[in-house]
């Protein structure tokens, strides 16, 4: 399986502004999403404005790869994109909608968003896709001293250690902080 990096907060901001001015708005848009609800691609994807309540800035949803409920509050980032795309496209029933006549009325297709992400990531030599959002969430919280359980409950994992591992914690570090930490 290959390993995606995680994007430090700049390379967020960068990876956002190369997407916006090199392959369009609706990938910036999934990007700057993505990142602030840090739910996965099929998740991401198949939102319908219907779901979103901005009112009271939230999104109700069942995860699709694991069934479990999960309740999200949308972030001043995450509406900002929300109401413009809702603006711009006012017939739309799909957040992230494709507006080619080949395919109408459907969202735009992960393999599509997959390839971009592909592509911008070599441009600023990260290894990244579509999962790379929910990991540089995860990452970003990890280090501002999130602690791990909250992390864990955020990304909806079962438990800490799926979080360690999904957050790169290998067995090495922790062996190591008995030699970082002698008291």
């Amino acid at each position: 399986m290959n390993t995606v990096n995680a994007a430090s907060k700049s390379e967020i901001d960068l990876i956002h502004t190369l997407l916006e001015n090199k392959f369009g708005q609706i990938y910036a848009d999934i990007w700057k999403v993505g990142v602030n609800l840090s739910l996965r691609i099929s998740d991401l994807l198949s939102l319908q404005y219907s779901q979103l309540n901005i009112q009271d800035r939230s999104l109700q949803l069942t995860e699709q790869k694991i069934g479990k409920q999960k309740l999200i509050r949308l972030n001043s980032a995450a509406i900002s994109v929300i109401e413009r795309r809702r603006q711009e496209h006012p017939s739309d029933c799909w957040l992230f909608q494709v507006h080619s006549h080949r395919a109408k009325d459907k969202p735009i297709s992960r393999v599509s968003v997959s390839r971009v992400f592909k592509d911008a990531g070599d441009m600023v030599n990260l290894t990244i896709n579509t999962h790379s959002m929910r990991k540089s969430r995860g990452m970003a919280m990890y280090k501002d001293g999130v602690p791990v359980e909250k992390i864990a409950k955020v990304l909806n994992h079962s438990n800490t250690t799926s979080t360690l591992r999904y957050l790169g914690i290998t067995n090495e570090e922790v062996l190591q902080t008995y030699d970082d930490y002698e008291l």
